[in-house]
């Protein structure tokens, strides 16, 4: 189908030209068919105009996405909900954590570290093997945030000032071996490179290309809880307190929506339904 809209308008006021292909390619991530995203855009078509907004083109697309089925809606709300979990970022760094952890490394979080030359606080500590990886989160809560090339720089003078020193962590005696720069933003091209060339390992929302945060959640289902769509703010907010960050804990134990005054117990059987077909076949 096409779409009678030339350009739409960035979060920074930006105008770019309107790609079809490109809102298809986003909705399929979703786990729709090639059927339910083109019913989708047909739904979506009377209410799109020339220069309408990026956020305004997400939101009709989560509506429309929704209608069809809230696990799609979840999976395609992904960026949306990661920022949702500041807004000062500690539960990123709780949701860093834990994605580690899934994919077999050993993780700490929030410890002093005393360098060489200063005292430093790590926001992850990550161990699997012979690596010991000080991991540095970067939390935005805008759309279009981007991490200038002054980040990298901070974390490798932090590196090497923890480097060459044996630290007692995980049972044991280590050496950092490297530092990881996870963000739910965009990198600039100037942080990809100065990251590149110094060995400072960097995942951000869409790098590197085939390893970014939104495909590595996506093959394991690590899904932060704010991604459903059966729960209001109020009860994510409660979860979160409750150290529920995935939607996978909550797949685990189930118990969490029991006997308690926020979550409403109506809803309880149409929020588990949600959350198994999201990450039960993990």
């Amino acid at each position: 189908m096409s779409l009678n809209v030339r350009k739409v308008k960035k979060h920074s006021g930006e105008f770019t030209d309107f790609d079809v292909e490109k809102l298809r390619i986003s909705l399929s991530k979703s786990g729709a068919s090639p059927i339910e995203i083109e019913e989708v855009l047909e739904s979506m078509q009377p209410q799109i105009h020339d220069g309408i907004t990026t956020r305004a083109l997400y939101k009709l697309a989560f509506r429309q996405l929704k209608k069809v089925s809230g696990t799609f809606a979840a999976r395609y709300s992904l960026k949306r909900a990661l920022r949702d979990l500041g807004p000062a970022g500690y539960y990123f760094e709780k949701w860093t954590s834990r994605f580690l952890q899934s994919y077999g490394y050993e993780t700490c979080e929030n410890k002093i570290i005393q360098g060489n030359a200063v005292s430093h606080e790590a926001d992850v500590i990550a161990k699997k093997g012979n690596e010991l990886l000080w991991i540095e989160c970067k939390f935005r809560n805008t759309v279009d945030a981007k991490i200038s090339v002054t980040t990298p720089m901070y974390l490798l003078s932090r590196v090497n000032d923890i480097s060459g020193q044996d630290y007692h962590l995980f049972g044991n005696n280590h050496q950092f071996t490297q530092g990881w720069l996870i963000t739910n933003a965009y990198l600039t091209m100037d942080s990809i490179q100065f990251g590149e060339y110094y060995g400072i390992k960097m995942l951000s929302w869409d790098y590197p290309a085939k390893q970014s945060i939104k495909n590595l959640v996506d093959q394991k289902a690590l899904y932060p809880i704010t991604c459903l769509t059966t729960i209001t703010k109020r009860e994510k907010d409660y979860l979160l307190e409750k150290g529920c960050i995935l939607v996978r804990e909550l797949y685990e134990n189930p118990e969490i929506l029991e006997n308690n005054h926020v979550i409403n117990q109506r809803n309880k059987s149409k929020i588990f339904r949600e959350v198994e077909e999201l990450v039960s076949e993990f």
